[in-house]
């Protein structure tokens, strides 16, 4: 078993062992299974998979990073987590559409502002997503 925790600056997000977790990265997805070799990297906003007791429970993240300890500890520090049963996603769409109004607005790519929403546009897509994938559940699939 791996000892999981996801930590946001608002707090634990989860924390419990669990079988294993598939997390995105900016270089493509891992899956960690218990004794895996140790490894710090960097987040991409994206679905991360938790795998417990035959079920799954998807999290929508977004930046932040990870380390793989040794004794099967994983720790994941996100800007952001949630759980995909509690996702609005209404309110993940209309976020989505300030932010692609506000991004015809900005006048360059070179603007702080563009990557900034680029990042939020990104995000409330992957929470619409996972909120979609997700509602009806109930927790795990």
């Amino acid at each position: 078993m791996i000892k999981f925790k996801i930590v946001t600056p608002y707090g634990v997000t989860y924390d419990d062992t669990i079988e294993k977790v598939t997390i995105p990265t900016q270089a493509g997805e891992i899956t960690v299974l218990e004794n895996h070799t140790p490894l710090v990297s960097i987040l991409a906003a994206g679905e991360l998979i938790i795998y417990k007791e035959g079920y799954s429970t998807g999290i929508a993240i977004s930046g932040g990073f990870f380390e793989i300890r040794p004794n099967s500890e994983v720790y994941i520090m996100a800007d952001t987590a949630e759980h995909g049963t509690e996702i609005d996603i209404e309110r993940a769409e209309a976020a989505q559409k300030r932010a692609e109004e506000l991004l015809r607005q900005v006048q360059s790519a070179e603007d702080v502002d563009y990557a900034r929403l680029q990042a939020a546009i990104e995000k409330e897509l992957v929470r619409i997503s996972v909120g979609r994938k997700y509602k009806n559940v109930g927790g795990g699939q």
